[in-house]
């Protein structure tokens, strides 16, 4: 059975060159979710100041589609307030992709979810 999926060439450029990965050692808030669909892992790093998101660094154990969202998230939502990032769902990360194969869309929900528990966590600390 052929597993290969069709992907665009902005998918296949943040898979192969992701934005923002890596850890964080002062981050303000740390969130790690995952895909009990494919076993993908996110671990989002925040640093927030005055109610933005100054800077953003993650890392994704998963298939291409999931690094390359996490990868467009983490850019999409690096100096925007804390609410306007929240405005950036899953359908924002795939649209801003240039789309995703069927069957890989359910990535696209790793990083807002993660950002949406960290913030939850950040507002209810601070």
């Amino acid at each position: 059975m052929n597993m290969a999926y069709e992907f665009n060439k902005k998918v296949i450029e943040h898979f192969e060159n992701p934005r923002n990965v890596g850890m964080m050692k002062d981050a303000d808030i740390v969130e790690t979710v995952g895909s009990p669909v494919c076993g993908d892992m996110l671990t989002l790093y925040l640093k927030i100041k005055d109610d933005r998101v100054v800077d953003v660094k993650f890392k994704t154990f998963g298939c291409g589609a999931a690094i390359a969202t996490s990868s467009i998230f983490t850019e999409l939502i690096k100096g925007k307030t804390i609410d306007e990032a929240l405005k950036i769902t899953s359908d924002v990360v795939v649209g801003e992709l240039g789309g995703l194969p069927e069957k890989k869309v359910h990535c696209s929900v790793l990083a807002p979810d993660a950002f949406e528990k960290a913030i939850k966590k950040y507002r209810e600390r601070t």
